[in-house]
């Protein structure tokens, strides 16, 4: 799994769907996990929401993020 992408894809999910922007506010591990389809490790979803975070709140930490999986 691309989790690079997969953070990209849930911003962009975030950004443009109200609905799920308001479920990702309100229960972001159910968010993620629906979006990816599996369920992680809560030390992998944790990154996961994190760098989603980041990256609609305009930062930029999604390369460190996907270092805990061992992907650069």
């Amino acid at each position: 799994m691309d989790i690079k992408a997969k953070i990209t894809e849930i911003v962009e999910k975030v950004k443009s769907d109200k609905d799920f922007a308001a479920k990702f506010s309100a229960d972001p591990v159910k968010a993620v996990e629906g979006v990816l389809g599996v369920d992680l490790p809560d030390d992998q979803v944790n990154a996961v929401i994190e760098g989603v975070k980041a990256q609609v709140n305009g930062g930029g930490i999604v390369d460190k993020i996907t270092g805990l999986f061992g992907k650069k």
